[in-house]
């Protein structure tokens, strides 16, 4: 981390109109702004990344499925209770946010979507660890809804159980969308097999702190906790994606995430000098990424845009330049472009992408 940080540096003015509250009419109709290796902008389509790509290039996307994690309810006193599921640890038990007037205590009865009965186990944090009667999965498939983001203002519906969730998520367990991945149609995905453009996948269960600003100084802030898979395979395409001329393109900061969390356990210099690898990489993953990090798995990144003050805003910032965001954002803005889940996106090459 660059010891001069703080946190003023990834504030920015943002008009409220300019956050999107629902999807584009068809996916990938959105607006792509390009921020090239020179710090040049561009401002194109999102089907103009084609453009962009090249062959050998290989893009990583994660396949975590949006799960429908909100419930309303009560507790037997009668007081208004809203759970949203985090994390499920067991196929009967997860752990949970869980607003109330008052903060429910261990063995305390919750009565969720007139359906079923919750118990509350205990507290992790400020997580409350609660058990079903039944899988946590199937009761939320009948009974849960889409959790939005807390900056879209309408109820979801089913417009939103659809486009909240990318055209290749395939294992459930996130609460927020990879919204990187919203973007791309089934069409786009055949196009872009056909210009020679590998594509690998990686799981990052999107939890509920991705929406969270960072609060005091940047080097105090303590990471949320996600939880991350990236196959062997996913690596092994990466590197001879790079020993072919190509680029590993991060679809989505998840992606970004996973991947260089993976590093720890084996970095590209590792990996060419023959390391033995796990079928898979899995673990919990607190990697809170500033500028000043040195990126080791990813060479460009396709992402939505960011909240202020958030360490999504830094972790783009640490890729492609703190200054060269800053002025990306600021031509977003002016330029109108249409911000967070359902928003806009970017293509950013790193300073350092060889052309």
């Amino acid at each position: 981390m660059t010891p001069s940080l703080d946190i003023s540096q990834f504030d920015y003015e943002l008009p409220q109109e300019l956050i999107a509250q629902s999807p584009p009419p068809q996916r990938g109709d959105s607006r792509l702004l390009h921020l090239d290796s020179r710090g040049q902008l561009h401002d194109l389509q999102f089907p103009d990344l084609l453009s962009l790509l090249r062959p050998n290039d290989l893009l990583v996307f994660n396949d975590t499925r949006v799960i429908k994690a909100r419930l309303l309810g009560r507790k037997a006193s009668g007081g208004k209770v809203e759970v949203l599921i985090e994390r499920i640890t067991r196929p009967d038990q997860a752990l949970a946010h869980v607003r109330s007037s008052k903060s429910p205590k261990p063995g305390t009865v919750l009565d969720l979507a007139d359906a079923f009965q919750a118990t509350v186990l205990g507290r992790e944090g400020e997580l409350f660890l609660l058990a079903f009667p039944e899988p946590v999965l199937d009761l939320l498939d009948h009974h849960g809804a889409t959790p939005l983001p807390p900056y879209i203002e309408h109820a979801a519906g089913q417009e939103d159980e659809e486009r909240y969730q990318t055209v290749y998520a395939r294992e459930p367990g996130a609460v927020a969308a990879p919204t990187a991945g919203l973007h791309f149609s089934d069409a786009l995905m055949e196009k872009i097999d056909a210009l020679g453009v590998q594509k690998a996948f990686v799981t990052l269960h999107v939890g509920a702190g991705t929406f969270q600003p960072v609060r005091g100084a940047i080097e105090d802030h303590v990471m949320h906790s996600e939880r991350f898979r990236v196959p062997a395979d996913t690596l092994r395409k990466a590197q001879a994606a790079r020993q072919a001329g190509g680029r590993v393109i991060a679809v989505g900061t998840t992606s970004v995430r996973s991947l260089e969390s993976a590093a720890a356990v084996c970095d590209p210099e590792q990996l060419a000098a023959g390391a033995a690898l796990p079928d898979s990489i899995e673990d919990d993953t607190r990697l809170f990424i500033t500028p000043g990090y040195r990126y080791q798995w990813v060479d460009a990144l396709i992402t939505n845009f960011h909240l202020p003050q958030s360490t999504l805003l830094m972790l783009v910032s640490a890729f492609a330049g703190l200054e060269p965001i800053r002025r990306a954002y600021r031509h977003a803005v002016q330029s109108r472009y249409r911000f967070f889940s359902y928003g806009d996106a970017m293509f950013l090459e790193s300073p350092d992408t060889i052309l």
